[in-house]
């Protein structure tokens, strides 16, 4: 699967008290990308629902005025669910400020859970490969 683009300008609404982007803002930021991964590869936005952030790493600060790059892809799919990671970077940099993974399930109009259908492309380079098998690590 591709990776998915979003960009945003860190504006000081976003800021917390230390002057760096707000955990929750970041969150929200990173939750709605990860979405528009999910939404855009099974295509019925209306039948996914996030119900879990297996982890959200902060690995670095961000600052007002940064523009930073949230780029999403689905990494592992089960026969209901979807699990994406995401990943942050600032500016052209390529160091990682944010990374995780969130997954979605995919429900019916009475909110029961329904296959979706979905196949992963063949693992393409190391990076799927590694992100294959961390999701296999918190999934038990």
């Amino acid at each position: 699967m591709n990776y998915y683009d979003i960009y945003k300008l860190v504006k000081s609404e976003d800021l917390n008290h230390h002057g760096t982007l707000f955990a929750g803002r970041m969150s929200e930021w990173f939750v709605e990308s990860c979405f528009i991964a999910a939404a855009n590869e099974y295509k019925h936005p209306e039948n996914l629902v996030c119900v879990k952030v297996h982890e959200l790493n902060f690995n670095s600060p961000i600052k007002k005025g940064d523009i930073i790059h949230i780029q999403t892809k689905i990494c592992y799919v089960g026969k209901t669910s979807l699990t994406a990671y995401g990943k942050v970077i600032r500016n052209d940099d390529d160091r990682i400020l944010v990374d995780g993974f969130l997954t979605f399930v995919c429900i019916d109009d009475k909110g029961v859970k329904m296959p979706h259908n979905l196949v992963l492309d063949k693992v393409k380079n190391e990076e799927d490969l590694k992100l294959i098998e961390k999701v296999k690590s918190f999934r038990g």
